[in-house]
This record gives structure tokens, sequence and C-alpha cells, in this order.
């Protein structure tokens, strides 16, 4: 699953004692393990070797330019969803044919710009998206080649935030309007239709939504092709499970067991956009405990990271695991809620846990951070960003240094009217 592990009773990512780390970087601080990254790419390849699969890494979950090159080494391509996260895929030099557009909202220099670089396709959200495709490529005497985005309307029963192939949804098209488009695709004369692209959720731990979503789109493909439509890609977004707490999720091999099946004999390139999948169990988040907070009623460990590095306890009420970089087997154990010092109550870690017995000096690992860590990171309460680590086998190096106090008002000016 990951490569942390304990060695005499201390944290290590892969062969370097996190601690030793700790002694150079200070915290808050992300650490990620290149080979748990590396490692889950290639399970996804092998399950899914008979179709040549095109894996396009979903950046949202962790863009550090390291995380991405080390993408890139294992044969994958990169999902993006911003103008910014297509410099970034410029800035490590990915190869225009292996990088997909997605997005409901992609302005109209944002397309130009991805065009311009000859991106693969745009997963397209909606009919006025389609509509300014056509002419930023039509502007620029292009070709844009495009992939609707459905919406099967299946509930991939994961939490309401990441639920995204529901009838509710702002994403994708419903099968009814994805058909009308179709129909009068000739229209639409700077655009080549050459995709179906899905995507139904994230933190999906059943095989059950994704099977009858495929079953839908690929009822719709059929429909479409009888009216002359030609589908060379088939793009099955991301969206399996990892495990936080103790989830079962299904494996790559599993996933593909179940899906596999469906796609037999049938001429398409399929396309798979997993983020977290790759990265969540390859990332911690060290903090070094601040203060011990004991009330008549509770336990407080007062963290030096928060929310502000980690915000997914308090947007998705998510489990984190809590390690101790030492651990002590016979040491006593406390209840505690683990928080960090921003002015908000939502600011936690975790609540009512059993953990070993902290005091004011001691580093924990809050595992499982490597996917929507850093990249939803923010500077609230003027704190300055962690930095990020990148481990590889006995070498470490910081892929990104920590954020200086003059970092926080870079680009900001006090009028001269005051």
């Amino acid at each position: 699953m990951h490569y942390f592990k304990y060695h005499r009773n201390e944290l290590y990512c892969e062969n370097v004692r996190v601690a030793d780390i700790l002694k150079k970087t200070g915290t808050p601080a992300y650490i990620y393990s290149s080979k748990t990254f590396a490692s889950h790419v290639r399970k996804l390849q092998k399950a899914f070797r008979r179709f040549n699969p095109l894996i396009c890494y979903s950046m949202k979950a962790n863009s550090n330019l390291a995380v991405l090159k080390t993408m890139l080494r294992e044969g994958a391509g990169l999902d993006i969803v911003s103008g910014g996260e297509l410099y970034r895929a410029k800035c490590v030099e990915c190869p225009p044919e292996k990088i997909v557009y997605a997005g409901v909202g992609k302005t109209a220099e944002e397309i130009a710009e991805a065009l311009r670089y000859g991106i693969l396709f745009f997963n397209v959200e909606s009919e006025p998206e389609l509509e300014m495709i056509d002419r930023v490529a039509r502007d620029l005497r292009k070709l844009a080649r495009v992939s609707l985005r459905i919406n099967p309307d299946v509930d991939p029963r994961t939490h309401h935030h990441i639920a995204t192939g529901k009838k509710e949804s702002k994403f994708g098209l419903d099968l009814e309007t994805a058909e009308k488009i179709f129909r009068k695709r000739q229209r639409f004369s700077s655009v080549s239709f050459c995709a179906i692209h899905v995507h139904i959720g994230s933190q999906i731990l059943f095989s059950d939504p994704f099977v009858e979503a495929f079953r839908k789109t690929l009822a719709f493909i059929d429909e479409i092709e009888k009216r002359g439509a030609k589908i060379e890609y088939l793009n099955l977004g991301g969206g399996l499970g990892v495990i936080y707490c103790d989830e079962r999720p299904q494996t790559a091999q599993e996933f593909a067991k179940k899906i596999a099946p469906l796609f037999a004999g049938r001429k398409l390139r399929l396309i798979f956009e997993p983020g977290r999948f790759i990265v969540a169990n390859g990332g911690i988040l060290c903090a070094r405990t601040l203060y011990v907070k004991q009330t008549p009623t509770k336990n407080f460990a007062i963290v030096d990271a928060a929310m502000n590095d980690l915000i997914r306890p308090s947007l998705y009420d998510a489990y984190h695991a809590v390690w101790p970089l030492e651990k002590k087997p016979q040491g006593a154990t406390a209840i505690y809620d683990v928080v960090g010092p921003v002015c908000e109550s939502g600011d936690f870690f975790a609540k009512g846990r059993e953990l070993q017995k902290m005091k004011a000096g001691d580093a924990v690992a809050i595992m499982t951070a490597g996917a929507y860590g850093f990249t939803m990171s923010s500077n609230y309460n003027a704190r300055p960003r962690a930095c990020e680590v990148l481990v590889h086998g006995s070498r470490w190096e910081i892929v990104r240094k920590r954020e200086a106090l003059e970092d926080l008002a870079a680009g900001e000016t006090i009028p001269d009217f005051f």
C-alpha cells in the first residue's frame, strides 16, 4: 500500500528516517514516497495491460513538479483542469498528446493555449463550452479534438461533495443532451468528436457504480455510432478509493476483473484519470506538538500544522490516521483531539482518538495526506504554506521550500491615497 514503515520503532519513508528529514526541514512538512507513487501507476498499467491504456494522472490531487515528473517517468500522461495546470504540465515537459483537459469553466484564453500546445483532447462539459472551443479553434485555424463528458446519473456511494455523476451535479451532459449535440455535430466545423468521457466521483470503494455507469456509456456509444459517429477513445475517469481508516477498497486487479469484460472486442483506446489512487497513501504531513491541553472533558494535542495545511478533516470530516514518529509499544495511551492553531473550531485532524501519550515536542505523521493536501492548502490566518519533500530510496530532497513571511505579502501594495 505504501512505503512508510517502522524500523526499530522509528518511522521511515522508504529508506530514510523521517526524524532525520525533519531536523533539516522543520514542521509542518509534507513528505512523499516516490516508490509508492510509481508502484500505484504500475498496478493500473498491469491490471489493464491487454488494453494498452493511457494513464493520465489527475494532477489536482498533487501537482508538485517532482511528483508530476515521477508520473511521466512511469509513462503516464496528465489530466488537467486549468491553465495553471497546463503551465505546470509544460514545466515538466509532458508530451501534449498525453494531456486531457477537463473542467466545467475553461476560459477562451485557456482553450487557446491548450490548442497551441496540441493537447490530446478537451473533456467538454456543456454545449456553451463546446461552442466556445469551436469558435476559438476556428480563430486559430486549428481543429480541436473533444470528448463529450456524459453524466450517467449513477450514485457512486461516496461523500456528496465528491460525487460527480448524478443528475444534479454540475458536471457533464445528460444523455439526451449529449445525443442532441452529436446529431448536430456538423455545425461545429472546427471540432473533431473523437472520444467519450465519464467520471462519477471520487473515493469509490465498490465496482458496482462503475459497472452501471460504463454500461450506460457503452450503450450511448453504440447509439451514436449507428448515427455515423466514430469514437476512438473512451475516457473512464478516476475515482478508485484508498484506505484512510478501515476501508476495504477494490484493488486495481479486482477493478479490472469487474470492468474489463465490458470492453472486450471493442476497438476503443481506454484512458484512466487516477489521482487519489496514485498519491494519497504516498504522502504524510508531519507536525510537532506545541502543547497538550487538559480540560475536564477532553485532552487536546495542539500541533503546529493546521486546517490551512490539510483541510480534508474540516471540509469532509475525513479520517486520517495519526502515527508517532517514535513508537513506544509498551507506552501509555490517552484519548486526544489533535488540533491546530487556526482560530476555527473546525481546525482539527483527529477527534476522540486513542493515541500514544503525547507531550510538547513530540512529532507525529498525519497519514494518507498525499492527495488533496498541499494542493488545497492556503495562507489562512497568514500562515506560510508547508515545505514538500520527495524521498527516493535512500535519497531525499526538498521539492518545494517552505514559504517565508515575506511571501505572504508578495504582489500586494498599499494605495497612494492612504
